[in-house]
């Protein structure tokens, strides 16, 4: 175990320094995100200190196109510097455990990108850190980035205000068409010993997130379904069995007496980034599909009859969650700059503002739910309390 050091501290005479474990797909998203955070936003100072990848040449590149002061290969090297604060793990799942702990025993903040782990027992041992960190006064912070789409945080005020009245009813579809093709590769996201799951993991966690963030309800039972449509991909050296479900089908119960239905594939022909969130109450609804991310469609009940009807809301306005560091009002904003909001949300938190949410314990409680649908598929459907 590394011997914790205490991070920076809110003005502290250095900038807080960020190592990114990863530089693909994610690493891009958040590399921006630590690059355009400082323009945006009233918050500590930060340095890109070094990019972290196994491909020497690779994460080289990446470092001088994604603007980073370094690169390296060992992750166990990176943790243990005395200029680096926050870790910002962005590798694939199966790795989040392993380096997000060693992390934290090293005095380190830490945010990780979604699913938290790969099973409940990797998620326990990472509360574990993450509570021991705490009490040190590290942060320990979970990626859902779609908490920090402003038309979503904007949903979640409407709940809390309690324009739905009482929440009656779900629906979360999170659907993507990218694997249709039969002759898509293997990659790691399809193997289970790396992934956990297939598209129930990668982008159902994501529906199941916004179901418990936008009801402030927790999931108390499940039933669910998986499907594995195509059951072998060309991988290296031949076919390859697919070990992950390609679609996820599952019905929850809520904590609060409401019923939540979600859905994820990674089969859905023209559906490319498709996230669609639908909320209903005894005095209103709302709708939000992330295609038109800066839209919010909202129904108030208490209306006369003959003037109800779903209200398009143009979440730009200043006075709009996050909106008053970005752009002048009608003026729309685009999905990466929700890991710019994250990345604010962090910082604030690291310098004693509001507690960033979620943390190691609802991705924990997130990992819970997923395995409930993975062992009510098992057992043909079965009703699975948690």
């Amino acid at each position: 175990m590394t011997t914790p050091h205490a991070p920076a501290a809110p003005g502290a005479d250095r900038p807080l320094g960020v190592a990114l474990i990863g530089y693909a797909f994610m690493g891009r998203a958040h590399s921006q995100a630590w690059r355009t955070v400082e323009a945006a936003f009233e918050v500590p100072p930060i340095a890109r200190r070094v990019i972290v990848g196994r491909d020497e040449q690779a994460v080289a590149e990446a470092a001088d196109r994604l603007g980073w002061e370094e690169h390296a290969t060992d992750w166990r090297e990176v943790i243990g510097r005395e200029d680096v604060d926050i870790v910002d793990v962005c590798t694939p799942g199966f790795l989040h455990a392993e380096i997000a702990i060693a992390a934290l025993e090293a005095g380190k903040h830490v945010l990780s990108e979604k699913p938290l782990a790969n099973d409940t027992a990797e998620a326990e041992a990472m509360v574990a850190a993450a509570e021991a960190a705490q009490a040190r006064g590290q942060v320990a912070a979970l990626g859902h980035t779609y908490r920090r789409v402003a038309a979503l945080r904007l949903a979640r005020e409407y709940v809390e205000r309690g324009r739905l009245g009482t929440i009656l009813q779900v629906r979360a579809a999170y659907l993507q068409d990218w694997l249709v093709d039969p002759a898509s590769p293997m990659s790691w996201r399809l193997r289970r010993e790396t992934a956990g799951s297939g598209a129930l993991g990668d982008i159902g966690s994501h529906a199941i997130d916004q179901v418990q963030y936008l009801t402030g309800q927790r999931v108390t039972a499940v039933r669910g379904r998986l499907a594995t449509l195509v059951p072998e991909r060309p991988g290296p050296d031949g076919p390859e069995p697919v070990t992950v479900d390609d679609a996820a089908w599952a019905t929850l119960e809520l904590s609060g007496g409401a019923i939540a239905s979600i859905e994820a594939s990674r089969m859905a022909t023209g559906a490319k980034n498709q996230l669609t969130v639908e909320v209903y109450g005894t005095e209103g609804a709302l709708r939000f599909d992330l295609e038109n991310l800066n839209e919010l469609w909202f129904l108030d009940r208490t209306l006369p009859a003959e003037e109800q009807g779903f209200t398009r809301v143009l979440v730009t306005e200043g006075s709009h969650p996050y909106l008053g560091a970005w752009w002048p009002s009608g003026h729309i904003l685009g999905w990466e700059n929700s890991f710019t909001n994250q990345a604010r949300d962090l910082l604030v938190a690291i310098t004693g503002g509001e507690p960033f949410s979620p943390d190691f314990a609802d991705g924990l409680a997130l990992q819970r739910v997923l395995d409930a649908i993975i062992a009510s598929d098992a057992a043909d459907g079965a009703t699975i309390t948690l």
